[in-house]
């Protein structure tokens, strides 16, 4: 038996408080992004940390399941505290950001969905999508604030705080 997963997310009225973890994974140029379902942005794939867990893990956790895939977790990229809104809710999100290296059979190609995997009951779409240019703010990469740091990754992991909530 297996012990029950908590993942650290909760809403407190009309605010939601979610610790996140996620990958930069970096190939010729491109970002890899998922899309969830039929959602009008992407993201970076990911997901929330466990109680207990600490982010690295929980992201090695998360590649797997989503990407069906191992990867290397290499540096720590941000931390970020991000306010914005979804869904009706005002969120304070806590994330983390590391570079990753997925093994060099992961499908690469710059054109169209690389991987589609199912997870908690959502359709994930994964993509490769180049860093320059705009591109990124044409499929709408959240948050926000990642399409220009994404150019330009600090030596040393940097700690963000950030309001997008009336972006």
């Amino acid at each position: 038996m297996t012990a029950a997963r908590t993942m650290i997310s909760f809403n407190v009225g009309a605010t939601r408080f979610n610790y996140r973890t996620a990958a930069i994974a970096i190939r010729d140029g491109h970002v890899l992004v998922c899309r969830e379902d039929n959602d009008d942005y992407v993201m970076l794939p990911g997901g929330r940390v466990e109680m207990g867990e600490a982010s690295d893990v929980a992201l090695a956790r998360e590649v797997a399941e989503e990407l069906q895939s191992t990867a290397v977790i290499q540096r720590l990229i941000f931390t970020a505290e991000n306010f914005f809104e979804h869904e009706g809710l005002s969120v304070h999100e806590i994330g983390t950001y590391y570079q990753i290296e997925l093994p060099r059979e992961f499908p690469f190609r710059t054109e169209g969905v690389v991987r589609e995997t199912h997870d908690e009951g959502l359709r994930l779409q994964f993509s490769w999508v180049p860093i320059e240019g705009g591109a990124l703010g044409e499929i709408n990469l959240r948050p926000r604030w990642m399409i220009e740091r994404l150019r330009t990754l600090p030596a040393a992991p940097a700690h963000l705080v950030l309001n997008e909530q009336h972006l």
